[in-house]
C-alpha cells in the first residue's frame, strides 16, 4: 500500500499566483515518488485552477470542506456533487478547526456519508482537545469514530480514510507534536475501534497521523507509530519542506 501524504493549505496563501507556483513545486517533487499518494487540499477559491495543472495520479487535489445537500439555499456552501463534477478526489470532514465553529458529529456523519456518495474518498479527522490521566480521551476518540461512520456499509469502507490529529498538537501555538507512542497509541485503538464495528474489514481504512509534522518527524511518525500516512498542516506550504516529507514516505518499503 502506498503511503498516503495529505497536505492541508488551510486559508493560505492569500494569492491565486502564489498558490499556482506552490502547487507546481509540489506537483513536480511528488511526480517522482512511485510508493506515495500525494494529496494538496488546497483553498475552496483555487481548485479549479489548480485543476488545470494536474497531470497524472500521483499528486491530486482534495477539498477542506463541503456541504452534505447536493444544492439548495445554503449560502456560502459548496457540495460534494460539485466538487466530484470537477474530478475533485478526496474531501476533509470533522476537521478540528470546524468542529471549533460548531460542527458536530451529526453534521459529520452526514459529510461522510455524502461523500461516500459522490465516489470520493473522506477523510474523517478525529483527536482529542486534551489528553486526561483516568484515560477518557480513548473514549471520546472511540465515540468520535463510532458516531461519524454509523450507517457506512462495509462495502463502502475503502472510501474511508482517517486521520487522527490530536488537538493539542496542531497549528502554531502547538506546545509540541503528539510522541511516537501517543500516536501508536491511538492507531491501536482506532484499529480496535473498527474491528468492533467492521469486523476484519475495517482493516481496510488507512489511518494518517497530524499535528505538528515537519520533514524532521514525519520519518519516525510513519515508520514506527503504524500509521499509513500522514496530514500535514503549515508544514504542506513550504514546497521544500513537504517534499522532504514525501521523500521520507518514499523510502518506506510499501506494506500488503
Amino acid at each position: 500500500m502506498k503511503k498516503l501524504i495529505i497536505g492541508n493549505w488551510k486559508m493560505y496563501p492569500s494569492k491565486l499566483k502564489d498558490a499556482q507556483e506552490k502547487f507546481k513545486a509540489i506537483k513536480k517533487i511528488a511526480g517522482t515518488f512511485r510508493n506515495v499518494q500525494t494529496v494538496v487540499c488546497p483553498p475552496l477559491v483555487y481548485i479549479s485552477e489548480l485543476k488545470k495543472l494536474t497531470t497524472g495520479y500521483r499528486c491530486v487535489l482534495g477539498s477542506q470542506n463541503a456541504w452534505f445537500e447536493k444544492e439548495g439555499a445554503f449560502t456560502g456552501e459548496v457540495s460534494l456533487s460539485m466538487l466530484a463534477s470537477i474530478g475533485v478526489q478526496y474531501v476533509i470532514v470533522g476537521h478540528s478547526e470546524r468542529r471549533a465553529m460548531g460542527e458536530t458529529d451529526e453534521l459529520v456523519n452526514k459529510k461522510v456519508l455524502a461523500g461516500i456518495k459522490e465516489k470520493m474518498t473522506v477523510v474523517l479527522c478525529v483527536g482529542e482537545r486534551e489528553r486526561d490521566q483516568d484515560g477518557e480521551y480513548m473514549r471520546f476518540i472511540s465515540e468520535q469514530i463510532k458516531d461519524a461512520l454509523h450507517g457506512v456499509q462495509k462495502k463502502e469502507l475503502k472510501q474511508i480514510v482517517i486521520a487522527y490529529e490530536p488537538i493539542w498538537a496542531i497549528g502554531k501555538h502547538a506546545d509540541h507534536p503528539a510522541s511516537i507512542d501517543d500516536a501508536l497509541e491511538v492507531t491501536i485503538l482506532i484499529k480496535k475501534t473498527l474491528a468492533d464495528m467492521f469486523g476484519k474489514d475495517g482493516a481496510i481504512i488507512s489511518i494518517l497521523y497530524g499535528g505538528s509534522v515537519d520533514a524532521k518527524n514525519a520519518w519516525e511518525f510513519l515508520l514506527k507509530s503504524q500509521v499509513d500516512g500522514l496530514l500535514v498542516g503549515r508544514a504542506s506550504l513550504d514546497p521544500k519542506v513537504f517534499g522532504e516529507i514525501l521523500e521520507s514516505a518514499e523510502k518506506i518499503k510499501p506494506s500488503k
